[in-house]
């Protein structure tokens, strides 16, 4: 694992070629622009423009900070959110929808929660997943996290559904 910016790993620590780093304007543009289909496209954003008139998400001043994009060589592969809470980690993630299913997802988490232990090492993660997301449920299992409880309705800034809550101390 390797970062370019705030932060600093030594190389015994290296767990695969992913790279990360804080996200630049050009690279939120193009996560912007990601579009997922079928069932998935609720989980297109908002154009950048808008994005920025309401500062959600990676264009939160108070927040951007928070999220990192990872890159395999040149291609920009995803983006994670690591939000500290009063008692626990919040882990965001989204991976280019045309890399889905290629393992990225399971990687960034591998990493993330490397992150995130380094960061706030006494707080476990968690993440909230839909309930009939199983592409993503099966891959946060393998990257070490587990359903904690019975499913629950949630409303977020795109809607009410049912989630999982899922945990990796």
């Amino acid at each position: 694992m390797k970062q370019t910016d705030n932060f600093k790993f030594d190389e015994a620590n290296v767990m695969n070629e992913l790279v990360y780093r804080n996200l630049s304007e050009d690279e939120k543009r193009q996560i912007c622009a990601w579009k997922y289909g079928g069932e998935y496209d609720l989980y297109n954003l908002p154009s950048y423009e808008e994005m920025q008139v309401r500062q959600i998400g990676f264009m939160n001043p108070q927040r951007e900070k928070n999220y990192y994009g990872f890159w395999d060589e040149s291609i920009l592969v995803g983006f994670v959110n690591i939000l500290e809470e009063k008692e626990e980690i919040f882990i965001g993630i989204g991976v280019n929808p045309d890399l889905c299913n290629k393992h990225y997802g399971q990687r960034m988490l591998s990493i993330t929660y490397e992150i995130s232990k380094k960061l706030y090492p006494n707080k476990p993660l968690y993440l909230e997943v839909r309930t009939w997301n199983i592409r993503a449920i099966k891959c946060y299992q393998k990257a070490g996290f587990r359903i904690d409880g019975q499913a629950y309705e949630l409303t977020t800034g795109i809607g009410t559904g049912t989630f999982y809550r899922m945990i990796r101390e």
